[in-house]
């Protein structure tokens, strides 16, 4: 199912899922989302001062998401940042209490990957993998997309790679899965592993070393994760060595499985990042350098 997409007014809740919330970017970010036109609430976890790093106890996380997908007013419930602590919580959540309380929108990447397969897994919701308010990378160009996503998505259809690069030819169809790379192969063996199979798959990371992406990409391929993949879209690897030795062994790990392969789309740890939905159906054309929905991302 898509959810509903937002409009002005909608009250849009700030949770604290994985690592302490930077206060000066949550503070630099809050005009920005207030310009949309919504009401921000803000969770006790996005202003408590943390535990190493974590932003809360694992149930005070769990607790803090629960509530605001249960608050009937609540229309989305976007992550104020990533960091570590997501996979901790998400059993410590009532799943049953959040499908009977209907279709939100979930927004968030890096170690809300964990959370979007939860979602998908356990309410059958297609999410947003979008930037998030406390953090240096979500600058106007960051924001502006992911509002246009939220409340126009009849017109955030088409995202074009900002610098293509083609590893293997061609066009794909399929449903759009994936996220940071380090949470999907960390799922494995979970409930909430799902798989690959029929969609495209979008991968991205920061601050892992090539041998890292390695044996991540090594995992997910042995595990049968990525059987049925229908085609690969590379986001940023930023601060993960030499470029040209990232893409060569992306290339190499990837390139055997026969599929659409489309680097240098620029999502994922990196200012301006587009908002991507997971669980709809697009095309992937690497020659033009798009992915085209279907459908915009939310009803």
């Amino acid at each position: 199912m898509r959810p509903a997409r937002l409009s002005a007014g909608d009250t849009v809740a700030l949770v604290a899922p994985s690592g302490p919330v930077p206060q000066d970017l949550l503070d630099a970010a809050l005009p920005m989302l207030r310009e949309w036109g919504v009401k921000v609430r803000i969770g006790a976890g996005v202003r408590a001062s943390g535990q190493s790093y974590l932003s809360a106890p694992d149930q005070a996380r769990a607790a803090e998401f629960t509530e605001a997908w249960l608050d009937p007013e609540v229309r989305c419930v976007l992550a104020a940042r990533g960091g570590y602590g997501t996979q901790r919580m998400i059993d410590l959540v009532d799943w049953a209490a959040l499908r009977a309380a209907g279709p939100k929108v979930l927004a968030g990447s890096s170690d809300v990957t964990a959370l979007h397969r939860a979602v998908h897994t356990h309410l059958d919701l297609a999410t947003l993998l979008s930037p998030m308010p406390a953090s240096v990378l979500f600058d106007e160009d960051a924001s502006e997309h992911l509002r246009r996503t939220l409340f126009e998505p009849d017109h955030a259809r088409v995202l074009r790679a900002r610098e293509p690069d083609v590893v293997v030819p061609g066009r794909a169809l399929g449903v759009l899965v994936g996220g940071n790379l380090s949470l999907l192969a960390s799922g494995v063996g979970t409930a909430e592993q799902g798989s690959a199979r029929g969609g495209i798959v979008l991968l991205e990371d920061v601050t892992e070393s090539p041998y890292r992406i390695d044996r991540m990409v090594t995992q997910l391929l042995r595990s049968g994760w990525l059987d049925g993949v229908r085609g690969i879209v590379l986001g940023s690897w930023a601060a993960c060595g030499d470029p040209a030795e990232v893409r060569e062994l992306l290339a190499e790990r990837l390139s055997p499985l026969g599929v659409p392969v489309l680097s240098g789309f620029g999502f994922g740890h990196v200012a301006g990042s587009p908002t991507l939905p997971l669980g709809v159906s697009a095309s992937l054309d690497t020659e033009l350098g798009t992915v085209t929905l279907d459908s915009p991302a939310l009803d």
